[in-house]
This record gives C-alpha cells, sequence and structure tokens, in this order.
C-alpha cells in the first residue's frame, strides 16, 4: 500500500512539474493558478493518509493531463505560427539586401543628377546658339536621356497620363522650335539672363512616358524637359496636385523602409505570438480553476460522466 502511495505521488509530482514548465512558458496568470491549485491538491493527499490517493491519480487523470495535452497543442500551434513569422522576416530582410545591392543607389543617383544638370545646361546653351544662328547643328549632349532610362522607374514620382498630358500643353506662338528641339520663348530669354545655372529637381512618369523638372539657381522658377519632344516649357509647380513633394524618398527606399518597419514589428510581436492563449480557451481554463478550487472538489473526483464535459470541450477546441 505504502509503495502505492508512493508511486502515485511521484507520478504527481512528475505531472505536477510539467504543468509547472507550461505556466512558466506561457507566463499567463490563470495558467500559473491552476498550477499552483494542483499543488494544494496534491499536498492534500500527501499530508492526508486517511485520503484515498487513488483519487489524486483520477484527478490527475481526468483534470491536469487534458490541461497539459491543451496547453502543449497551443504551444505547438504558436510555434508553428512564430517559425512562419521568422521566414517572413527572413523574406524581407533577403528582398532588403537585394535593394541595397541594385546596381542603382541614392548616391548614384546624387552624383548623376549633377551630370545631368550640366548636360542640359550645356544643351540649352548650344540650343540658344542654334536658334540664333538658324543653325542646323544638333544641340544636345551625348546619352542626355540615359540618366531618365536609368533612375526614372526609382526616383521619379508617377503622374497621371493626363497630369502630363497638361504639363506639355503650349501655345505655338509662345515658342521657339526646329528640327532639333521646341522651347518657351520667355524661358529662353530667362535662361539667358541666369546664365543657363539650372538644377535638376525631379523627374515625373507617367507610363513609359518621363518629364524631367528643373530649377533656376537663386530663382523660384521651374521648367520641364519633355525628352519624347526635346520640348522645354515653363511649369508651374502647385498645378501638378497627384504628387507628394514632401516625399523624397526613392521607390527602393520606400520599399526598404517599409520592410525594415515590418521586420520591427514582426519581431516586437515574437514574445505574444508565442505565449498567447486564445481568449476561448482562457475562458475554459478560468471555468476549469473555478471546478477544482470548488471545496466540495474532492468529493466529485470520479465522476467522469458530470466532470469530464468541460476538459473535452477544451481538447475539442480549435486552437490551431
Amino acid at each position: 500500500m505504502e509503495d502505492n502511495l508512493a508511486i502515485i505521488l511521484n507520478d504527481s509530482n512528475k505531472t505536477i512539474s510539467k504543468l509547472q514548465l507550461l505556466s512558466t512558458f506561457f507566463e499567463d496568470e490563470i495558467v500559473y493558478k491552476i498550477y499552483l491549485r494542483s499543488q494544494v491538491v496534491h499536498k492534500l493527499f500527501e499530508t492526508n493518509p486517511e485520503l484515498d490517493v487513488n483519487k489524486l491519480e483520477l484527478f490527475h487523470l481526468q483534470y491536469t493531463a487534458t490541461v497539459i495535452e491543451l496547453l502543449r497543442k497551443i504551444k505547438s500551434s504558436n510555434e508553428r505560427n512564430v517559425s512562419i513569422l521568422y521566414d517572413e522576416i527572413q523574406i524581407n530582410k533577403d528582398l532588403i539586401a537585394n535593394l541595397n545591392d541594385s546596381v542603382f543607389s541614392e548616391k548614384n543617383f546624387q552624383v548623376d543628377k549633377q551630370k545631368q544638370s550640366l548636360k542640359i545646361n550645356l544643351s540649352l546653351r548650344k540650343l540658344f546658339q542654334v536658334l540664333s544662328d538658324n543653325s542646323e547643328d544638333y544641340p544636345f549632349s551625348k546619352n542626355i536621356n540615359a540618366f531618365s532610362a536609368r533612375f526614372s522607374q526609382d526616383f521619379y514620382y508617377d503622374i497621371s497620363t493626363e497630369s502630363l498630358n497638361e504639363l506639355i500643353k503650349f501655345n505655338p506662338a509662345e515658342v521657339y522650335r526646329n528640327n532639333s528641339a521646341i522651347i518657351h520663348r520667355k524661358l529662353m530669354g530667362l535662361l539667358c539672363k541666369m546664365e543657363f545655372k539650372t538644377e535638376f529637381f525631379c523627374g515625373l512618369s507617367a507610363g513609359n512616358l518621363i518629364v524631367e523638372i528643373y530649377r533656376f539657381l537663386n530663382l523660384d522658377r521651374h521648367f520641364l524637359f519633355f525628352p519624347a519632344k526635346n520640348l522645354f516649357l515653363f511649369c508651374d509647380l502647385s498645378t501638378i496636385t497627384d504628387v507628394d513633394w514632401s516625399n523624397t524618398l526613392s521607390k527602393k527606399t520606400r520599399i526598404v523602409q517599409e520592410l525594415t518597419d515590418k521586420n520591427d514589428n514582426l519581431l516586437s510581436s515574437d514574445n505574444v505570438l508565442k505565449t498567447v492563449i486564445p481568449e476561448n480557451v482562457k475562458a475554459l481554463l478560468v471555468e476549469y480553476y473555478d471546478k477544482i478550487s470548488d471545496v466540495n472538489f474532492l468529493q466529485q473526483i470520479g465522476r467522469f460522466d458530470v466532470q469530464t464535459n468541460i476538459l473535452k470541450t477544451m481538447l475539442n477546441t480549435n486552437v490551431i
């Protein structure tokens, strides 16, 4: 008899140890309270030899084992979700690495902007000379369209085709025109006055069509270059309503930032996701705790038909 008592108490301690590990893992109040209550039940049988120790064994079979199985199911499900989370984080990291390794970086763009500005200024100066001399010489610098071909996809603002069409409208009576280019008469006059000192401001993209915007140095005026027609026109930025001018990041940089922020959010939810217990399961655990805390609980152990309903509900709960 004493051997049987020792075996049951020893098995009880092992069962409670499993519950303790799960309470430590989940760090949830109701799980910890169930663990403490299970210890109390164990202690009652350990210190009161007159109690039927077989009821302690029944207690663990009917109650504790079911709770342990349920919590293990949730733990396993959570760990799978965390694994999926880390897979997503790694995919995002790979995308970030690929974007950062791409050929055309922010540094390339800043350097080439200056080169493009120089090409445009030299081309406009040459265009002025060609128009003045009524010459047929081609005024544009070599590879003047290479800049947009290289950077438009990532660094230019997207606008609608309708907006682009509005920008490139002009009155034929207000422009100079030859076989090489079209330019606003007043724009050419201002360029001469400002000694052709301009800088690249931004690019606009509508599908395959692009527009380059330039501004005068030390003067708040802008003009556009439409490479498809070698067209130069004054440009009022206030008429471009579908661009967020405050957003100075390239598309690639914005994607990298979004992916980095997403990874930060995923990492911050790691611990929560790992130990979360669904609310419907918590409600069942509370009901379970109330049942084993009842003063008449020991008398009810063994009434399987009445007592196991809540536990069956637990194990049938869809937590995965």
